[in-house]
This record gives C-alpha cells, sequence and structure tokens, in this order.
C-alpha cells in the first residue's frame, strides 16, 4: 500500500527549498484532488486561494507570526470557508446535480429546502464552526495529494485570520481565511527531517466495540 509509505515520507515541512518550485501540471493534480474532496452534502462551502504573488506573500507572512514558510514555499494555498448567501450556495449545488444528472425532480427541490432549513436552524457560531470544519477536510485531500507527488507541506494554524481576510479582501468576497499550507519542497538542511514521526500506537489510537 503506497499510501501507508506516502504519509510516512511527509511530515510538517519547516525550512522550503525557496528556488525548487511546483511544476503547473503538479499544480494541477493537487487542485484536482482538492476538487474531489468529500464535504458535508457535498456542497463545498469554501474557496481556495493559491497565491504565488511575493509580494502578497511577504504581506501575509507579517501576518503568520513571520514563519519563513509563507514566503519560501513555492505556493501558499490559503483555505476560505464562505459567510453567507448560504442559499445560493445550495441552489447552485442543485444546478450542478440537474446538469450532471440531467434530472429535475420533486425530490431534489424538497433536498434543497431540506439543507436549507438546516443551515438556516444553525446559530452564527455553528454555521462559522460548521464552514471552518469543511476546509479541513478539503486539507487533508491537498496534504495526501501532495505526500503522493513527494511535493512537501505544512499545514498551519499560525496566522492572524482577520488580517488575511483584510489582505486578501476576503470579507467581500463572503470568505474567511480558516486554515493554510504552504506547499514546495524541503529545504536539504530542514533540521525537522531528522524527526521521528511520533504517534499514539495503535492499541492506544483504536478501541474495538
Amino acid at each position: 500500500m503506497k499510501l501507508i509509505e506516502n504519509l510516512n515520507w511527509r511530515y510538517a515541512t519547516k525550512k522550503f527549498n525557496p528556488v525548487r518550485k511546483v511544476t503547473s501540471e503538479d499544480l494541477e493534480k493537487l487542485k484536482e484532488a482538492v476538487r474531489l474532496s468529500v464535504s458535508s452534502y457535498g456542497l463545498q462551502l469554501y474557496r481556495i486561494l493559491i497565491i504565488s504573488n511575493e509580494e502578497v506573500r511577504q504581506q501575509l507572512r507579517k501576518e503568520s507570526w513571520d514563519q519563513a514558510q509563507i514566503t519560501d514555499a513555492s505556493h501558499l494555498f490559503v483555505f476560505c470557508n464562505c459567510t453567507n448567501n448560504y442559499g445560493n450556495h445550495v441552489d447552485d449545488y442543485i444546478k450542478r446535480i440537474e446538469d450532471a444528472t440531467g434530472e429535475n425532480t420533486e425530490e431534489l427541490i424538497n433536498y434543497a429546502s431540506f439543507i436549507k432549513s438546516n443551515i438556516d436552524n444553525m446559530s452564527i457560531l455553528e454555521r462559522q464552526s460548521w464552514t471552518e470544519k469543511q476546509t479541513y477536510l478539503a486539507l487533508n485531500n491537498l496534504l495526501i495529494a501532495c505526500a503522493e507527488l513527494k511535493i512537501d507541506a505544512c499545514p498551519m494554524e499560525g496566522f492572524d485570520n482577520e488580517r488575511y481576510n483584510q489582505i486578501l479582501g476576503l470579507d467581500e468576497m463572503g470568505l474567511n481565511a480558516a486554515v493554510i499550507a504552504p506547499v514546495g519542497y524541503r529545504h536539504f538542511d530542514d533540521a525537522a527531517i531528522k524527526n521521528p514521526k511520533v504517534r499514539k500506537p495503535s492499541d492506544l489510537l483504536f478501541i474495538n466495540v
């Protein structure tokens, strides 16, 4: 099973090679892996910014505890959860189902109403938490795809999301920066390369019922 081998290979890269870049071909593969991620109801209530602009990344680094990964990696993925117009997102999703299946049934109409009702019944904080969690599902697909392609990545929560929102104009887009991931290639003298992968043993992690 190559997946296990790849997961053992990957780690949260702390120092990237600032010269080596992810090819456009591999970048498209990463995008497709993220696009195919699971999400609640299949709605995908998020957008992903892929940032290569050096000037923008310099600004974002200041709001990320001055962590070098932000500027030294090949690209910076910013996973953003949607913050408004949920009904429109549901309608768009149903339209995509209709386009894919050629069907326009009462069952689909009822399904849309069911989803909208569930979202409307959430509090603001519940909706925020729910949509932010969806971005982490998409992030996981990115990390696994990176490992398969032997591309390094570092999932990060250490950033000021309000400043990210301001710098990237996310508020106006109905988005919120939830989690980020620089991707690229490890520097040969990244100290974290030598760290053993430390995880709980199976008997402490899994409970058979």
